[in-house]
């Protein structure tokens, strides 16, 4: 009765016209950074923080809130269309949501995208709603040492992950967590591999290298090809919405996908990320039917269950958010920033003293996600309309995009420069049969990675053995560990090189 009482009061908030206006400004601009290349959630909520000092608290949380999870919709349409990731989550939606655009099926692709989101988003909610207050316990089992366990455990699967030999799949990885470590360290405030650059003293940014790996490498590739076989866009459309067969496939992939994502989603340290990419691998695994598309060529599964996945963590992060007062991600850090504006201190208290912020942004989640798919899949013709646009004005355009996102996050030109250098290294990738998305993971996780290794020794006065004296830590090790070990075994290693073969 508890819930029902508190979720009547959150509606009464929600459901007032400034709050619903707010909602539907935010989820709005959310779809449309996420549809714009290069521009995401952090850099907006950044620059729209000082909007929200005219703003009521609840208001001005249900607009950023929009935002966010709007951005998680948005980012898959480009994700699809272009192969750009909006959105660090939907990277793993480019591998066959792309595919599927370019076989005409771009409709059905996004419809997928639209869907999943949307039910994973609900789910993802209600659990937000009736679990926040016991999972705070499970979330506060969680020190340094587990926090590492899981990210090592988190690139494992990414290794597990990635198509082509294991070898270029760990290189990758590797290569990641070098990327991450320029900057500047955190403990001593010395600049580390910034080769007295200035620029690099803040590390290179995730934009910069999304955006040239994914965007930029894409483009030079397809550059490289004569204009004959450039097939990437001229795709003709066939079919708007999903047939009844996709429907049978996409279904039990939302399901799992929304299960996993809402496990992932609560546990601080990029769970929506590590969602998407492991409700991919979990879909991989799971025997396909006869006739299927493989994965990597456009399989509607490789597009439902990871944007379920994404949508349910972004939906569950806020419980370590409102709960403990711990943002998982730089958006949840910029909502705190949103609190403290307001004089709102995030954590456990929120719940008890400010109830009506609390099951108020909760509820105009809902509305929020219903907002999203009426505003979503009729556009659906519309992102569609994109295909048809002729390459030599297409390509230009996102460039121009790309460089405007990444520019308008640091108003730095150097980071131009950069992703240029990275669009000549993701199209190397390219050529060497490399996949770019393990990369990514590296890079975003190396740095929460090395905090919290060495937060673990500090606490542990320089003793490596917190790792497996620790249950919950020793646990995931152990299962890292019993994953590679799986994977390695020659009968299994054959078999995944099989599975990975794309035409």
């Amino acid at each position: 009765m508890d819930l029902l009482s508190n979720l009547s009061l959150g509606f009464g908030v929600a459901f007032t016209p400034i709050n619903l206006l707010y909602a539907f400004v935010g989820c709005l601009l959310g779809t449309l950074i996420g549809v714009l290349p290069g521009i995401g959630p952090v850099a907006t909520i950044a620059m729209l923080l000082p909007a929200t000092y005219a703003l009521p608290p609840v208001s001005a949380l249900i607009m950023l809130a929009g935002i966010y999870y709007g951005a998680q919709y948005g980012g898959s349409t480009t994700a699809i269309l272009v192969n750009l990731p909006g959105e660090s989550s939907s990277v793993v939606t480019c591998i066959d949501g792309y595919q599927m655009a370019r076989k005409g099926r771009a409709g059905p692709a996004l419809a997928a995208a639209g869907v999943g989101s949307f039910f994973a988003g609900c789910v993802g909610t209600l659990i937000l709603a009736a679990f926040a207050p016991p999972l705070t316990e499970l979330a506060f089992k969680f020190g340094p040492a587990e926090y590492f366990a899981l990210m090592v455990l988190g690139l494992i699967g990414a290794v597990v992950l990635a198509s082509g030999s294991l070898l270029k799949a760990i290189s990758m990885i590797v290569l990641g967590l070098l990327l991450g470590l320029v900057g500047t360290d955190v403990n001593s405030g010395v600049a580390r591999f910034s080769f007295d650059i200035p620029e690099l003293t803040d590390g290179i940014g995730f934009v910069v290298i999304a955006m040239g790996v994914f965007g930029y490498g894409e483009i030079i590739s397809n550059l490289a090809t004569p204009s004959d076989d450039r097939e990437v866009f001229t795709a003709k459309v066939t079919g708007l919405m999903p047939t009844k067969e996709d429907f049978k496939n996409m279904a039990p992939a939302m399901l799992r996908g929304t299960a996993l994502g809402s496990m992932l989603g609560i546990l601080p340290g990029g769970g929506a990320l590590l969602a998407a990419f492991a409700a991919y691998a979990l879909e991989k695994k799971i025997k396909m039917k006869p006739g299927e598309v493989p994965f990597g060529q456009g399989n509607i599964r490789g597009v439902a269950g990871p944007e379920s996945a994404n949508n349910a963590g972004a939906q569950t992060s806020f419980i370590p958010l409102l709960t403990l007062g711990i943002p998982p991600n730089a958006v949840m850090a910029l909502m705190v920033g949103a609190m403290t504006i307001h004089n709102i201190q995030p954590g456990p208290q929120v719940m008890t003293s400010n109830p009506q912020l609390f099951w108020g942004l909760i509820a105009s989640m809902w509305i929020g996600n219903a907002m999203l798919i009426i505003l979503n899949l009729p556009l659906i013709g519309m992102w569609i309309k994109l295909l048809t646009v002729p390459y030599r004005y297409l390509f230009p355009s996102i460039v121009l995009f790309c460089a405007i996102g990444v520019y308008s996050t640091n108003n730095n030109a150097f980071d131009i420069w950069t992703v240029g250098a990275f669009g000549v290294i993701g199209y190397l990738f390219v050529k060497l049969g490399c996949e770019p998305a393990p990369l990514l993971l590296g890079f975003i996780l190396g740095p929460m990675m090395e905090e919290n290794l060495r937060r673990a020794l500090l606490l542990s006065r320089g003793d490596w053995s917190v790792f497996v004296t620790r249950p919950l830590s020793a646990g995931l090790l152990a299962a890292g560990l019993l994953m590679l070990i799986i994977v390695l075994l020659p009968s299994v290693k054959n078999k995944r090189e099989e599975a990975f073969v794309e035409e």
